[in-house]
């Protein structure tokens, strides 16, 4: 995907995720320095019951709080720090701090994300997800539509499926 060979790895950071559905998996997060750039590799790989899973693209997200109790409201809005910050799910898309790609699951109910984002860090800054609250990571049960619409309209993924705590490694 990207060479990071000539980067500095400066911290790493994993999720496990929970369900009441049966989905379960991890998300594994590195961040990499060089010269003044911090990128993030980030990769989710879930999987569960296709009944429950199902076939297609999923939202997947980092969330404002590290807190992981189902329903999983208690992980809060999509992070977005910042003076300006909006953590709505819905109506600040796609420009939260906290968005991600889509996840693709195939028929078997197993799916894979890697991506990398500039838009957090691991490392202490303004963009850092360890903030005094932490971070968490959601699978959502839709399509993240990448685009804004009404609040609660469920237009960026809807229900969640699964979450996970960001942990530092």
């Amino acid at each position: 995907m990207f060479d990071f060979s000539d980067w500095t790895k400066t911290a790493q950071a994993k999720a496990d995720f929970v369900s009441e559905q049966g989905v379960s998996g991890q998300a594994n997060f590195t961040e990499y320095q060089k010269d003044t750039v911090t990128l993030v590799h980030v990769t989710v790989d879930v999987q569960g019951d296709p009944a429950v899973l199902t076939p297609g693209l999923h939202g997947c997200h980092i969330h404002e709080t590290g807190l992981a109790e189902p329903p999983f409201a208690s992980a809060k809005g999509h992070f977005d720090p910042g003076p300006s910050g909006n953590s709505d799910p819905d109506v600040n898309h796609p420009f939260h701090a906290g968005d991600l790609p889509n996840i693709q699951v195939n028929n078997d109910g197993v799916g894979h994300l890697e991506t990398i984002t500039s838009r957090i860090t691991l490392t202490d800054g303004p963009l850092t997800i360890f903030d005094a609250d932490g971070a968490s990571v959601v699978l959502h049960s839709h399509t993240d539509h990448c685009e804004p619409a009404e609040s609660k309209s469920g237009h960026s993924g809807g229900p969640r499926l699964a979450c996970g705590v960001i942990e530092q490694i």
